[in-house]
């Protein structure tokens, strides 16, 4: 998504990546398993919010 990046800290990045790995490609901060929650899950990609903090705004990930 045009603005965002991939978190810069790989500690953060590998815990998210393994508990995606575990739920199946589901966001691991959502308890349901469905459409909506398959990342990038839904609220990242309409409200551009990624709570787990995959995904950062780009001009975050440079500071």
């Amino acid at each position: 998504m045009k603005g965002f990046v991939l978190n810069p800290n790989k500690e953060i990045v590998a815990k998210i990546t393994e508990g995606i790995y575990r739920k199946e490609g589901h966001c691991p901060c959502r308890i349901n398993k469905d459409d909506t929650t398959l990342c990038p899950c839904d609220d990242f990609v309409q409200n551009h919010n990624c709570v787990c903090q995959l995904y950062v705004k780009q001009e975050e990930s440079e500071n």
